[in-house]
Order: C-alpha cells, then structure tokens, then sequence
C-alpha cells in the first residue's frame, strides 16, 4: 500500500498506531517484539521511504525497552527520504479504561509512557507528534501548535465504542484549536491474533483541515487515501480566529 501511495504521487505516506504488532498477550509480546535496534518492521520501513523518496509517518511501533519492569515503547517514528530517522515520539498517555461490558484496558502495565513532546520540521510543514489516546488530552497538542507544529499526526487504533462516540470530533475539535491540519491514520477491523482476547479497531483514518472540515474519511476498508494540504490554509484558519495568540496564564479554582 505504501508503494500504491507513492505511486500515486504521495511525498508523505502515514501508517497507523501499532503498524508491528496489535496483540493482547504479554507473553506473546515477549516473544515478537524487539527492540529498536533490531526491528524488522522499521528497517522494511526505512528501506522503502529511501527507495521510493518519500517521507514514512510509522505511526507506532511496539518495542522492548531497556527498562528494568520489562514495559515496552508505544513509539512514533517519523523517517526521511533518505531513510534516515528523523524524528521519534514515545506515547505519553497511557489507556488505562474500564469502556463496560467487560472491557478493561490497562495500556500502562505492558508499555511505559514517554515525557516529551516532539516537533519535526519538514519541507511541507511542522509536525507535531502524537499517538491515539493522546488525542483526549488538548494541552498536548496546544503546546506542539505553540512550538510552531502545523500539521498533527495522530495514529490510532481506537476502540470502535469509544471510536464511534468520540473519533471524529475529537479529531476535529484538536484542529479547531490549535489552526492545523489533523492527519489520523487508524487500524480498522478484526485483527487476527495467536492468543489473548479478541481485538477490533474502529477504522475511519481521517485527515482535518485547519478549520475543522472533513477532507477524507477511508471508513473501515482497508487501503489507501489520498489528501493535498495547503500551507496556506493553515495562516487562514489562524488569521479568522487567532486563539493560539489570546492564552492567558490564570490561577487555578480552590479546591
């Protein structure tokens, strides 16, 4: 699909949270993930980006860490094309949920959360990083908008209850905010795993314009999208309702 994309002229092609590995079983994890060194899934990845001359959004990868409890890295890779990295993002919040029905999601237990926010130039605009359930938090991306990021990147593999309630106007709100474009691409379907529970991703890969309009929405089929963004759309949205210029510091209400 990557090479469909660039055939069709895409300079920057996005994959989504999770591009190596969607599974709910620890042991299974131990047993398939490696650590950034070693991960066949990025080297593929960067290979490709430099062969083809384009810039790769990996929008997740699981990877072993370091770490002395054994968590993984939920970790965003923005590659060149050259191949090269050029910009890594760990996922800072965790999604630690009871949905109801028996759904409970303790993200947190197998992946530790990063603590920094990233910003990535490109020739087509600043990115500001970000993974799936970062997207329920504003400040995040209000602070990457203000470090001058123009574009959003938020891969995902959303829930398709909390998708169906929430995916598309928290997608739009975050661009409504902060006066950038929101590039959103997202696991869709059934995903066949080799033990733990089931899992399902609620699709719908979206990209946002500046002022919060829907320019493509790819449903829950499998593919490719295409989207133009236009630099200049961004200063627009930004010049009608200038909100990043109005914050003021205030002090907290009393508890």
């Amino acid at each position: 699909m990557i090479s469909r994309a660039a055939e069709g002229g895409a300079g920057f092609v996005l994959t989504p949270e999770a591009t190596n590995c969607i599974s709910t079983s620890r042991s299974v994890q131990n047993e398939v993930l490696r650590h950034e060194s070693d991960d066949a899934t990025l080297d593929a990845l960067r290979d490709q980006a430099a062969a083809l001359g384009i810039w790769v959004l990996i929008g997740s990868l699981a990877l072993k860490t370091d770490d002395a409890d054994g968590r993984f890295a939920n970790r965003s890779f923005l590659i060149g094309p050259d191949g090269a990295i050029a910009a890594r993002y760990d996922k800072i919040h965790m999604f630690d949920v009871d949905i109801g029905d028996g759904e409970v999601f303790r993200e947190s237990d197998a992946y530790r959360p990063g603590d920094r926010a990233v910003v990535a130039d490109t020739p087509f605009g600043a990115l500001g990083l970000s993974v799936c359930y970062d997207l329920r938090f504003p400040y995040l991306y209000r602070a990457l908008a203000h470090a001058g990021a123009r574009i959003l990147t938020v891969p995902s593999a959303f829930h398709p209850v909390t998708g169906a309630a929430h995916w598309h106007v928290l997608l739009r709100a975050r661009a409504i905010e902060t006066g950038c474009y929101v590039l959103a691409p997202a696991q869709t379907g059934d995903h066949a795993i080799r033990q733990g529970r089931p899992r399902q991703s609620y699709g719908h890969s979206l990209a946002i314009s500046p002022w919060g309009e829907v320019l493509a929405d790819a449903g829950t089929e499998k593919g490719v999208v295409f989207v133009d963004l236009d630099p200049a759309n961004v200063d627009k949205a930004r010049g009608r309702v200038p909100s990043l210029n109005h914050d003021h510091d205030f002090k907290a209400p009393q508890l």
